[in-house]
């Protein structure tokens, strides 16, 4: 055990700690263990570049997911949960009402961890392995083809190289030999066609998968584009494998069930709607400075926002009660004109059409 600054004790395998600072702890995270270890001597490794560090990214985007990463609260359960799929190198589904943060915990850990980019994957009911693995623009690559001149004795050009027109998916770059796991954040899985997480099992277990259209070039090496904004690679054979098993975060709103084989390989996590003491932490977080709120005033919202919840069984989401607490911030809580404002429009139901 150690002791974080204001007393608790840390648990030593704890790699993750949701502290909201960004630091290089994965570099302690134990060799994988034996039935889950993917790497092969007979494998030449991808001299890939450190992905950027997510803050950067991000805020080349003009996003805030930074600042969402870095402000996360994570709970004691999830914090155990995220550091049992990092060691074990299994997939992790977390499930739970819409709104609770499952999305935003998986750039939580890319960002503590410094493990790049998220790599994001949003599933809809046309979502295919293959949407995750690659996708090749072979109507590109022919379009190309019919542009270039043909030669000096009138026969037509040859097609470019396939390698510009493939561009790897979230879930194939997320495979390639990084020397740290990159997080794979595969969002919404239960709007996924009922074939889709069987689909997905191989690919978990074996740790790797061949694009066929490379695989039958009698081409050693082949460059292609990454998920990663102005990534490339150079594959072998059309081989896509990982060393180390990315952290994968699967989603869900709980619309469906799934089969118990994909459950079997999987941790899961269940997040709860968050009580007052999860929402003053959260609240606390984000709006400081010149965002802060009185302390009356943010007490008031906590208590509708959990009596709308509780007692009206209202479906509301985080971000509503930061919303409706930075309005009051500007003065909108202050009649109660404005604060019906803030109940009817700001603290919505879901569900409300």
């Amino acid at each position: 055990m150690t002791t974080a600054q204001d007393g608790t004790a840390i648990p030593d395998w704890w790699i993750y700690r949701s502290t909201g600072t960004s630091h290089d702890g994965i570099r302690g995270l134990p060799d994988a263990p034996p039935w889950r270890s993917f790497r092969r001597d007979d494998r030449a490794r991808a001299e890939l570049p450190a992905p950027p560090e997510m803050a950067e990214a991000m805020a080349a985007r003009k996003l805030g997911r930074a600042h969402q990463a870095s402000a996360y609260q994570a709970d004691e359960k999830e914090i155990h949960l995220v550091n049992m799929a990092l060691h074990l190198r299994r997939p992790l589904l977390v499930t739970g009402p819409p709104g609770v943060g499952k999305s935003t915990l998986a750039y939580s850990v890319a960002h503590e961890l410094r493990l790049g980019p998220v790599l994001h994957w949003p599933i809809t009911s046309r979502s295919t392995l293959r949407e995750g693995q690659y996708h090749y623009d072979a109507i590109g690559r022919l379009q190309d083809t019919g542009l270039r001149p043909a030669d000096t004795d009138g026969r037509a050009a040859a097609a470019p190289g396939i390698g510009p027109y493939l561009r790897l998916g979230p879930l194939g770059t997320a495979l390639l030999p990084w020397d740290r796991p990159r997080v794979l954040l595969v969002d919404e899985i239960d709007k996924a066609d009922l074939d889709l997480p069987n689909d997905l099992l191989t690919v978990f277990e074996e740790g790797e998968f061949v694009i066929p259209e490379l695989g039958r070039l009698d081409e050693e090496g082949t460059r292609v584009m990454t998920a990663d904004d102005k990534g490339w690679t150079t594959l072998h054979r059309g081989r896509v494998g990982c060393d180390e098993f990315p952290l994968v975060i699967l989603t869900s709103n709980e619309e469906r069930e799934f089969p118990p084989a994909f459950l079997r390989r999987c941790l899961r996590l269940e997040i709860p709607r968050p009580g007052p003491a999860k929402l003053a932490r959260m609240v606390a977080a984000h709006l400081t400075g010149p965002a802060a709120v009185p302390a009356g005033v943010r007490e008031q919202l906590i208590a509708r926002f959990l009596a709308k919840q509780q007692e009206e069984g209202t479906n509301l989401a985080n971000d509503q009660l930061l919303n409706a607490l930075l309005m009051a911030a500007h003065g909108l809580w202050e009649d109660d004109s404005g604060r019906q404002l803030v109940d009817r429009h700001l603290l919505r139901s879901l569900e409300e059409s």
